[in-house]
């Protein structure tokens, strides 16, 4: 059974057309650079084929980025850095090149300000790989300085790197202000910990345009908040990115929150076609080390796109990911247009707000366009809120699975193609809905969640619907998020 939803309707007022029409003239298109992130959908087991036991770490969803080692060229110059020489080795750099550092502990930070590397010469710095054996090299926080500083920097890949806040009132990795830009910028396998002073200490932090950057398989924790991707006011939007594969835990603030944008002032490169943010593969945890009461936030919070203009069209593909405890606050609180689907949301219990699960409504702008598809919901509080939804857009809220006291609270919205009951309920219809993370296994138990026909096609291209949270292609017709483990 379908739900009756509204017809979409995106154009605005004649005004707001010639609005577009001026903008798009006036700023020439000479972005020979720009890409336009079409989630293909690709899945690959970055991590491992996941078992019963990891089934909640990380959804297997993943995409090889702009600036994977397997796509990208050999490098023209490999250069060397120890803990004495990194300044004068980064002073050296230039398109192409990889600088590898040593392990050891770096003082002084990593000052990338005004470099630039090109779409087919980026410039890759990273640490000692991983699994070889050898100690990692630690980038540490001092007082009066962000560790990583981007200013008008671009096509740069940062890998394998520890950055250690050690409490200082600092952030981990900024594109600071007041540059123009920071763009395709890749942050992969970092482990970023200690930034954790305040709440207003983060992780990764834009506060300059940044566009196509790729923020992947980092491991953050014990920070202020992990991702803080935008300006209070609007300005500095984040565009066309991918977040995926990250674990982000023991936050004070935000797991992750993308800013609401204002009317984008556009600068050379940025895109102006309408693009997708992607955040997928992730898990959100805020199962300890929050903050309550006035400092609570949700794990993962996305703002509008802008009103008109470039950018009014984006989206978000919000999939296969984690959102795991929050005892003080909603999981995850959105608002525009958004496509949320395969996800779990876990909240067992806690105060106030603590315990519910999605909500989409009124903060700086109302929810827009929404595909809300094959989640599944054990929440204490209520499952999923949508408050005063524009009618001129089309909301979609189908095959979920939602065990919750209020399992649906729809603002005129009719979604009879779900699957709810009560709290209690899911240990009766899941395998495991106790224990910590490690233990939890949501894929329904044999016979349970069955349906007679799959998810109505959606009128979005959605990439990886046709999967469950696990990666594993949809063969068998179930409500939510996983299908029954084999």
């Amino acid at each position: 059974m379908e739900s009756h939803n509204r017809p979409v309707h995106r154009c605005n007022t004649l005004l707001g057309a010639i609005l577009w029409l001026l903008i798009t003239v006036a700023v020439p298109e000479v972005h020979a650079e720009t890409r336009i992130v079409g989630d293909s959908g690709a899945l690959e087991e970055a991590r491992g084929q996941a078992d019963a036991g990891q089934s909640l770490h990380t959804s297997t969803i993943s995409q090889r980025g702009t600036h994977d080692r397997a796509e990208r060229p050999t490098p023209e110059r490999t250069l060397s850095a120890t803990p004495e020489n990194l300044a004068d080795r980064v002073a050296e750099l230039r398109p192409g090149d990889e600088l590898e550092l040593a392990p050891g502990t770096y003082r002084g930070g990593l000052d990338l300000r005004g470099l630039e590397g090109t779409t087919n010469r980026p410039i890759v710095i990273r640490g000692p790989e991983p699994n070889g054996g050898q100690e990692r090299a630690v980038l540490v926080g001092e007082s009066g300085r962000n560790t990583v500083r981007f200013q008008d920097s671009a096509h740069i890949v940062l890998k394998d790197l520890e950055l250690d806040g050690r409490r200082q009132n600092v952030n981990a990795v900024v594109a600071e202000a007041p540059g123009e830009y920071a763009h395709d910028i890749t942050l992969d396998g970092l482990y970023i910990h200690g930034y954790d002073s305040s709440r207003g200490n983060s992780g990764i932090t834009t506060r300059s345009a940044a566009w196509n950057w790729v923020i992947r398989n980092n491991e953050i924790r014990r920070v202020g908040t992990g991702l803080y991707l935008g300006q209070p006011d609007g300005d500095a939007p984040f565009i066309a990115g991918v977040i995926e594969g990250n674990h982000i835990a023991e936050i004070r603030g935000y797991g992750a929150q993308i800013k609401h944008q204002r009317q984008r002032t556009l600068v050379p490169g940025m895109p102006t076609q309408p693009t997708r943010t992607v955040i997928r593969g992730n898990t959100f945890s805020k199962a300890e080390g929050g903050d309550s009461g006035g400092g609570a936030r949700p794990n993962l919070l996305v703002g509008h796109f802008p009103r008109e203009g470039p950018g009014q069209h984006d989206q978000y593909l919000i999939h296969g990911n984690l959102f795991y405890e929050n005892p003080h606050e909603r999981l995850f609180q959105g608002e525009g247009h958004v496509a949320l689907y395969n996800n779990l949301f876990v909240s067992r219990g806690g105060q106030g707000m603590g315990g519910d699960g999605a909500i989409f409504f009124r903060h700086n702008d109302v929810p827009k366009d929404l595909f809300i598809l094959n989640n599944t919901f054990v929440t204490a509080g209520f499952g999923l809120r949508i408050d005063e939804p524009d009618a001129d857009y089309t909301q979609t809220v189908q095959s979920n699975a939602i065990f919750s006291p209020e399992p649906l609270r729809l603002d005129g919205i009719e979604a009879p193609d779900n699957y709810t009951a009560g709290f209690e309920a899911a240990r009766e219809e899941l395998v495991n809905v106790e224990g910590d993370r490690e233990e939890l296994d949501l894929a329904p138990r044999a016979g349970a969640l069955e349906r007679d026909v799959g998810l109505a096609p959606p009128e979005a291209d959605l990439p990886g619907l046709d999967r469950d949270y696990r990666g594993t292609e949809r063969t068998r017709n179930v409500w939510g998020a996983l299908l029954p483990d084999e």
